[in-house]
């Protein structure tokens, strides 16, 4: 059994979880595969990172959420970060420790990481 700390603790860190998902047209959305594909090429600790670095940060205006099939399997884990007025940017073949990068380049500081992006990934296959 939990103790009564324990619990408002949880309840708080589900109520900021639940606060990033309530729609609102103004806000950067951050979607995560999360297909079968997906998940057997770790969405799941991918999503999480998500949530725990924009959490941790604080951030206002930021959603985290997840979708089903982006149709890019060979890419997964797959993430898009739609930011309002801005064209949709596409990373791929992503892991925990990149979702923390991203975190802190693309949604505080604005700037893409390219090397993670759809692109990037493709033109080095072509080399």
């Amino acid at each position: 059994m939990k103790s009564l700390a324990e619990l408002a603790e949880l309840r708080e860190k589900m109520k900021s979880s639940v606060n990033m998902r309530q729609d609102a047209s103004d806000d950067t959305r951050v979607v995560v595969g999360m297909a079968t594909c997906g998940i057997a090429a770790g969405a799941r600790p991918v999503l999480a990172a998500f949530v725990d670095e924009v959490a941790k940060r604080k951030l206002q205006g930021v959603m985290v959420t997840q979708t089903g099939c982006i149709g890019i399997c060979k890419y997964e884990p797959v993430v898009e970060v739609y930011v309002p007025g801005e064209e949709k940017v596409t990373y791929v073949l992503m892991d925990p420790e990149k979702a923390a990068k991203v975190v802190a380049e693309h949604l505080v500081n604005g700037r893409v990481v390219t090397e993670y992006t759809i692109g990037a990934v493709q033109q080095q296959e072509h080399k």
